[in-house]
């Protein structure tokens, strides 16, 4: 079995399932009810213990193994529960990435359907349509040319001629492509043993400052205490737009408008560890017009980031907007030459239907994408999962 058809296997079951929203509804009841009824068992055993006492000795212990019974029962209940509500997240994580690839998973998987229906055999012309739809997902063109050689080499090694074998194979080769045998993380990097500071860097129109306020928002859903930093002083209103965010998802906030962008970094951080924050983000600015100035700011930041924070920053991450494609990579490559990267957040990525880039990020740039933007509300912008992407860019094909 290739790697696709264990990949699908793997969701298979959230097809078949009801709607998220459906299940969801149907065990908040069912958590309601279970509550209630622990309630009722609680008094029960309260009164059950009370009469235990009057009880002669053999039935004192006949009452305690039913009390016993019954809280094992509820524990079991509410483990269940557990278990299900974990099951609703991966199934609802599942579901916003096969929407959110719709268009790459029309235009390309569409494509190379129609491809195997035109040939009866691979053949030299085969590979070059086969090129060429690669190309214009995206994927870009290196890493198109390494790709179709390896299906090459696999092809003649295997002696494949039909083209409809080559399906799973196809998907397989992208998926080896992304892995390269690397280990690859899309865990934010947390600051064990002082404050977690985050840089964000990109250019403006790219969604930095939304990026930041959603994953703010992730974080105080894991229980983080959270703190926005404006220090992109450059562009008129990124300071208040940041602010907005802050108040819109419930975080703390530090920012001064035409200020020194190290200043700022340096008494937010201070304000952090005054006030017991646990991660800071901060938004810097993103003018490649001029690369020197912008390499002499974020040394700076960095340096006042590493005279008040043992280790440092523990992430920068360059937001990238999917739907510029290969002007993003690009991008990637003159911030990679300015300073430390640690990740890509890639947005707008359901905006287009050349979902490749992210294929073509790690192979050119070879950076780990650690977040995926995937729609308009909070719950849109995914850790990355290189299973759940291959999934819903490719779940029609087979």
């Amino acid at each position: 079995m290739g790697l696709f058809s264990k990949i699908k296997n793997m969701f298979k079951s959230y097809d078949e399932d009801e709607t998220i929203e459906d299940e969801i509804e149907e065990e908040e009841l069912e958590e309601e009810s279970i509550e209630d009824e622990t309630e009722e068992e609680e008094i029960e055993e309260e009164s059950i213990e009370d009469e235990a006492e009057e009880e002669e000795p053999e039935e004192k212990f006949i009452e305690k193994e039913i009390i016993d019974n019954k809280k094992e029962e509820n524990k079991k209940k509410k483990g269940f529960l557990f278990s299900r509500k974990e099951k609703d997240d991966e199934r609802k994580s599942v579901k916003i990435y096969e929407k959110g690839l719709s268009k790459t998973r029309q235009g390309f998987v569409s494509k190379l359907a129609n491809l195997t229906n035109k040939y009866s055999k691979i053949t030299d012309e085969y590979f070059e349509e086969l090129e060429e739809i690669l190309i214009m997902a995206d994927i870009g063109v290196k890493t198109v040319m390494d790709f179709i050689d390896r299906l090459r080499n696999r092809v003649n090694r295997e002696k494949i001629t039909d083209p409809s074998d080559l399906k799973e194979i196809i998907v397989d080769e992208l998926f080896i492509i992304y892995v390269n045998d690397d280990v690859l993380s899309s865990k934010i990097l947390f600051n064990e043993s002082d404050l977690s500071v985050i840089l964000f860097i990109g250019v403006n129109g790219v969604g930095k400052t939304t990026t930041i306020g959603k994953i703010a928002n992730k974080l105080k859903d894991e229980g983080k205490k959270v703190l926005l930093v404006g220090a992109d002083t450059f562009r008129a209103g990124a300071v208040m737009q940041l602010k907005e965010w802050s108040e819109k998802v419930g975080v703390g906030f530090f920012g001064k408008e035409d200020s020194d962008p190290a200043s700022v970094v340096y008494d937010g951080i201070c304000k952090a560890k005054d006030e017991n924050y646990d991660v800071v983000l901060v938004d810097t600015a993103g003018r490649l017009q001029n690369k020197v100035n912008l390499m002499k700011e974020l040394e700076k930041i960095n340096r006042v980031i590493d005279s008040l924070v043992d280790g440092g920053a523990c992430e920068t991450l360059l937001v990238i907007d999917a739907t510029t494609g290969q002007n993003g990579i690009s991008q990637a490559k003159s911030f990679k030459e300015i300073t430390n990267i640690t990740g890509i957040v890639l947005t707008k990525l359901d905006g287009t239907a050349k979902g490749g880039i992210v294929l073509a990020i790690k192979e050119e740039v070879n950076l780990p994408v650690k977040f995926i933007g995937l729609g308009e509300t909070k719950d849109d912008l995914q850790t990355f999962d290189i299973e759940k992407y291959i999934y819903g860019l490719f779940k029609d094909m087979m």
